[in-house]
């Protein structure tokens, strides 16, 4: 048995709850800052983390669990590092243990979904799936507590009898597992459905670990004060607030809540640091503003398709600009810094016209692309089509495009978050060295064929994902390149 080398206290604390798609780390961190003692992170998928490596990203001062796909699956900073407790969905106990031992050095606590009763977590027999199989939670959270260094808990819902549920979590108790949170409702109950208080009271009264209570929010928990009033309601140890805290982490702060707009701006600010992707950004967001979303203010971040542009409904288009400047300048420094201690030859751009350029899709018409007009202007001048090579730093996962044109070569200085959008860049490069229209608004552009377009800031989980190298080639080399390809004229990117 392997004994724990950091004992997390469970006794008197408040904590936020596991909540999916809302406690990544920009939420994490701002429940902290308002007073939360211990944070959960989102449930994961044991089958999703498994597949994930390790990576120390030194830009972003985190630890990244990053899948074959290139997404990062959790992220986690030292900021959080002895209060963070790492919540997975499993129905399988060695898996279980495989994922423990993956994250335990670098979170406080590892915890087993058994609550959820959504189908993306009971369909594979996680969540609440588990509460109906109380020896394979046994079997699980014995092997968790018996193999790895942080202490284990489990989030369950109760059962239909008090008998059973009183049954099932003496059960648990004996596992050895270190605390264990309560929903106070049953599997098919809903928010609306009212909280059993009495029945985590008797969970509270009949263990000898720490009960923590949940479920409180819709009747309960308004404000700060109302967080202890439900633990003496329900005799437990601590209180885990979930869509309280959703709606205003701020409800963790003592001297009661802070007006929503500067939560909201210290909520963005943490996701520009920290690289969070704007679709969750904007998701957490549109919990926050609840019913303002149909607000001047809301309907600018519905119409927000990236992360300056939800910057900027918010006032903080500078903060975004700043940020990111800082950011690229460390990915360069780091990456020049890489290729001196691994001894390897930096890629050789001599020749290379060079500008320091972005592609903005919001300074194009729909339709109109700066490729479109470089694959245009070629084809009138009756040169060979645009060739684009594209490579892939490891170390950020960031990408950077060479064009060739004429047997002369145009790249930006700046790197971008994918492929599609590096090749942009690198045909405004030339355009401009060129001194051509480049299909900006208000330009008089010739006439293009219109393509399809294709989203420049997708999520990239999506089906048009990103291209990516293969995961193995990731970490063998200072760049990993994409191969060469020539624009095809159906393309519209």
């Amino acid at each position: 048995m392997i004994l724990n080398s950091l004992s997390l206290c469970y006794h008197n604390k408040l904590i936020l709850a596991p909540m999916v798609r809302v406690g990544t780390l920009p939420m994490r961190l701002l429940a902290l800052d308002y007073g939360a003692d211990i944070v959960y992170c989102e449930e994961l998928i044991d089958l999703k983390m498994i597949q994930c490596k390790r990576v120390v990203n030194e830009v972003l001062s985190t630890v990244d669990f990053v899948a074959p796909d290139d997404r990062v699956v959790f992220r986690t900073c030292e900021r959080e590092h002895n209060r963070v407790v790492f919540q997975m969905g499993t129905s399988d106990a060695e898996r279980a243990l495989a994922v423990a031992r993956l994250v335990e050095n670098d979170v406080a606590g590892i915890d087993v979904n058994m609550g959820c009763p959504k189908e993306y977590s009971t369909k594979g027999g996680m969540g609440a799936a588990l509460l109906s199989d109380p020896d394979k939670i046994e079997k699980i959270l014995s092997t968790l507590v018996r193999g790895t260094r942080r202490p284990v808990t489990c989030k369950i819902r109760i059962l239909p009898s008090l008998e059973d549920t009183l049954s099932l979590v003496k059960r648990i108790e004996r596992t050895g597992i270190a605390a264990i949170a309560v929903h106070g409702r049953k599997r098919e109950e809903r928010p609306q459905h009212p909280v059993s208080c009495e029945v985590i009271k008797a969970i509270a009264d009949t263990l000898s670990i720490p009960v923590i209570a949940n479920g409180g929010s819709h009747d309960h928990i308004q404000q700060y004060s109302d967080i202890e009033d439900f633990r003496q309601a329900t005799a437990a140890s601590s209180v885990m607030v979930a869509r309280a805290a959703m709606w205003n982490p701020s409800i963790f702060l003592k001297e009661g809540l802070r007006p929503l707009e500067e939560v909201m701006q210290k909520y963005i600010r943490y996701a520009v640091q920290y690289d969070n992707h704007y679709t969750n950004t904007k998701y957490c967001l549109c919990q926050m503003l609840r019913e303002q979303l149909e607000s001047p203010q809301g309907r600018l971040l519905h119409a927000a398709q990236s992360s300056r542009e939800i910057c900027e409904a918010f006032g903080l288009g500078a903060f975004y600009e700043e940020t990111t400047q800082e950011l690229d300048a460390q990915r360069a420094k780091l990456s020049a810094r890489t290729s001196e201690e691994t001894g390897e030859p930096a890629e050789d751009t001599s020749g290379v016209i060079k500008m320091a350029v972005k592609f903005d899709r919001r300074a194009y018409p729909a339709q109109i692309t700066p490729k479109m007009c470089l694959l245009e202007w070629c084809r009138r001048e009756k040169l060979a089509q645009p060739v684009y090579e594209t490579v892939q730093r490891p170390l950020d996962r960031l990408f950077s495009s060479i064009v060739t044109v004429a047997e002369q070569k145009y790249q930006s200085t700046l790197w971008d978050k994918s492929k599609k959008l590096a090749e942009q860049a690198a045909a405004i490069v030339c355009l401009r060295s060129q001194g051509l229209p480049e299909g900006q608004l208000g330009e008089e552009s010739p006439s293009l064929h219109k393509r399809k377009r294709e989203a420049p800031d997708q999520d990239p989980g999506g089906p048009r994902a990103q291209e990516l190298a293969q995961p193995g080639e990731l970490c063998k080399k200072p760049f990993v390149a994409l191969g060469s390809s020539e624009e095809s004229p159906l393309e519209g990117w």
